[in-house]
């Protein structure tokens, strides 16, 4: 069976809530179909002269703002004309005015399965705007590249609350683009109009090399489905002073630092059960970002099982190695961080300060993981209700 994404559903035949509306488009350059046309094309043909402005989140429409906090500006679609709103520039959030000329916004964007990627703290701010605007938000709906069927992390804490979280999910949260807005727009009180329009032949253990969609990449350090499988972990190192890859042609795959040793981080890691992968001993030299120029000693994570890989369990575990080994050497990074400017950006990504703090105190990660289970198991039961795969 073919799988068929939302924007494809919708322009099939004519869809019950575009037909005769004024639309806005959140979307970025991964926003394709099947053969690569972008979602405003496929738009245009099916329902000509109703696509009114393009809306834009992190990164830009296409995807060429290397890394947080660089902004993108408000412009004009050369293909079509049409306005494109920048969501992460003078504004997170749209305004009544960007809005004020559409009935409806659809929402086709990616996602990759992990709480701290900004486009889905995109859409909930759309949320809001649209229920003070009136208009309601439809979101097409495409699939979970690391699998909707595997869940993994601490649950968020409300004092962490940010533009990299602001619901409590834990990092691996286990559902598509469609169901985290159904499942934040009623856990946030939020209450807009809202509705998915779901895949075709989609199944919650599917990974994205499955799908035979191709991969688009929805920002400039998520090149490949591999990225995406491993940045539930290793996009902690965000937080720190560590490499996790940027100015590489593998980012988040690599992690290092000139400090680091091969052999006894090794043997720190020995006898912890973190499967479904090999971190193999490498050296790299980040041509921007991090160590810029300087040669750095640490891993690439290669993934052997996918199915047995523990992203967020193998980053904390690696971590710790580096906390307790190199207590001189290693830093945090210091605010700011996604526009929070006194908060450390270490807990904002772990999403609970208490979890660092037991980390750098050598409590084991398997033993965290024990602790988190009741809230997990909360968060699944809660999550069953918004499902739309079996």
């Amino acid at each position: 069976m073919v799988l068929s994404i939302g924007i494809q559903e919708v322009c099939r035949k004519p869809h019950p809530l575009l037909v005769g509306k004024r639309l806005g488009l959140l979307v970025n350059q991964a926003s394709t179909d099947t053969s690569f046309v972008h979602s405003r094309d496929l738009l245009n043909a099916a329902y000509p002269g109703q696509l009114i402005c393009l809306f834009s989140p992190q990164h830009g429409f296409f995807s060429e703002k290397q890394d947080n906090m660089i902004e993108s500006d408000h412009g004009t679609d050369t293909e079509t004309g049409l306005p494109v709103y920048s969501l992460y520039g003078e504004t997170r959030k749209p305004s009544r005015s960007m809005l004020g000329s559409i009935d409806t916004l659809l929402v086709d964007l990616p996602d990759v399965g992990t709480r701290v990627y900004t486009f889905i703290w995109t859409v909930i701010h759309c949320l809001e705007a649209a229920v003070d605007a009136g208009i309601e938000v439809v979101v097409l709906d495409r699939p979970n590249p690391i699998g909707g069927h595997l869940v993994e992390g601490n649950v968020l804490r409300s004092a962490c609350s940010s533009f990299v979280g602001r619901c409590a999910i834990p990092m691996r949260h286990g559902l598509t683009m469609g169901e985290l807005a159904l499942y934040c727009n009623r856990a946030l009180d939020i209450n807009a109009d809202l509705a998915v329009v779901p895949m075709k032949n989609w199944r919650r253990s599917m990974l994205f090399p499955e799908t035979a969609l191709p991969w688009v990449f929805p920002s400039p350090n998520m090149p490949s489905f591999l990225t995406a499988l491993v940045y539930p972990g290793q996009v902690i190192w965000e937080g720190t002073n560590i490499s996790e890859g940027r100015g590489t042609t593998l980012p988040f795959e690599l992690v290092g630092a000139p400090f680091w040793e091969h052999r006894r981080i090794l043997d720190v890691l020995a006898g912890q059960d973190l499967p479904g992968c090999v971190l193999r001993p490498v050296r790299f030299e980040p041509t921007s970002g991090k160590w810029m120029k300087e040669i750095c000693t640490g891993f690439h994570i290669h993934v052997t099982d996918a199915g047995e890989f523990r992203p967020y369990r193998t980053s904390l575990a690696l971590f710790q190695a580096i906390y307790t080994l190199y207590p001189e050497q290693f830093a945090y990074k210091s605010p700011p961080y996604e526009y929070e400017f006194e908060r450390l950006p270490m807990d904002l990504i772990i999403g609970d300060q208490q979890v660092r703090i037991a980390l750098e105190q050598g409590v084991p990660v398997a033993e965290l993981e024990q602790q988190w289970q009741p809230e997990l198991e909360e968060y699944q039961r809660q999550r069953r209700t918004v499902l739309l795969y079996e």
